[in-house]
């Protein structure tokens, strides 16, 4: 198994971090624990993030509606849309859920792409729907045609993009040629919450669409590139009308002033996004090198995270790596042979490589 070198990891850590490294004990020692299994961002939010927190301490007595209607007026500005338009959410997983719950029941399905996250699926089965699942096409996009088929009569379709949990794209065209073709009564959620960290050309967000159909919602999050997992705040857009439904379900206040005033400083830091987009491109590529030195295949991809082919099953090895301190994704039933992987910081890629190394021997 391939091993870091002492260049590249200095070059990934800074200089002095990783001089203390690469010190008398080796990485896999210096780290007893490690988390690559949810997709967060190792770095953490941003400084000005963390300023505009301290600064809300005062104000947790009250209620959100200020930073409420603040957070919705940058989020408006943002997207060049109105603050009608913008729905704000306790993570982009309340928005899959009340997309579930507004627009999937007994005889309204849900049409997703397998694997896909999960979430709303969860959702719309305790809504009584029923889940169409298509697998993804040979690339490891979603399968629009198929979709298409498909969703001729469904309540919903959802289409994650990146995908969680392949880290794939489905290409601008083949989107925006679905986007014209389904059905008007049928609603499409495109979840873009590894927006940020996409960078192939035939990659775009579809937030430009959203004026031309009143049957998309495209939603965010601030748990992945702005570091904000545990505070929980993301949003939809889509029109007026789309937002009432969604807006129907939610109860109140659902995002706290914290979460608020983080998300709304985060926005301002774009240094802080391009920074955070290119560690996580670097430290991937070197993963990519070691992935292929070591004879496994990674899927391309545009989040962060990858997705590894071991060639066997993956399940007991996930549970043997936990038990050693360092925690992968779960099991994909439709990917059995594929292990799911955060990319963290260099030093816990290096763990991860290691054990992997262990395992394989």
């Amino acid at each position: 198994m391939a091993q870091i070198s002492r260049r590249a990891f200095a070059g990934l850590l800074g200089t002095a971090a990783a001089a203390t490294a690469l010190q008398a004990k080796p990485v896999a020692v210096a780290l007893k624990n490690v988390r690559l299994s949810a997709n967060e961002n190792p770095y953490g939010p941003s400084p000005v993030a963390l300023q505009a927190m301290r600064d809300a301490f005062p104000q947790i007595r009250l209620y959100p509606d200020e930073p409420v209607d603040e957070l919705i007026a940058s989020i408006a500005k943002l997207h060049g849309v109105t603050e009608r338009q913008v729905l704000l959410g306790d993570g982009s997983s309340e928005i899959l859920k009340l997309s579930a719950m507004a627009f999937t029941d007994p005889k309204r399905s849900l049409v997703m792409a397998d694997p896909t996250f999960e979430a709303l699926a969860i959702a719309a089965n305790m809504m009584g729907a029923e889940v169409k699942k298509v697998p993804l096409d040979a690339s490891y996009a979603h399968d629009t045609a198929k979709m298409l088929d498909v969703a001729r009569g469904a309540g919903l379709v959802y289409i994650c993009n990146p995908n969680n949990p392949t880290a794939t794209i489905t290409p601008d065209k083949s989107l925006r040629s679905f986007l014209g073709a389904v059905p008007a009564e049928t609603t499409v959620l495109v979840d873009e919450a590894y927006h940020h960290y996409a960078t192939s050309s035939d990659y775009a967000t579809v937030m430009d669409l959203v004026s031309k159909y009143p049957n998309l919602i495209v939603s965010r999050t601030f748990s992945k590139i702005y570091g904000l997992a545990g505070l929980r705040c993301g949003y939809a857009v889509a029109q007026e009308s789309t937002i009432k439904k969604l807006a129907g379900q939610q109860a109140w206040d659902s995002v706290n002033i914290m979460a608020l005033a983080a998300a709304r400083a985060s926005l301002g830091d774009q240094i802080h996004v391009a920074e955070h987009r290119k560690r996580n491109s670097d430290t991937k590529a070197w993963l990519r090198d070691a992935m292929q030195r070591a004879g496994f295949q990674m899927l391309p991809s545009e989040a962060n995270f990858v997705m590894i082919d071991l060639g066997r099953d993956v399940k007991p090895l996930i549970t043997t790596m936990r038990a050693d301190g360092v925690a992968v994704g779960r099991l994909f039933p439709a990917m059995p042979h594929h292990l799911r992987v955060t990319i963290g910081k260099p030093e816990e890629m290096q763990r991860f490589v290691e054990e992997l190394t262990k395992l394989r021997a």
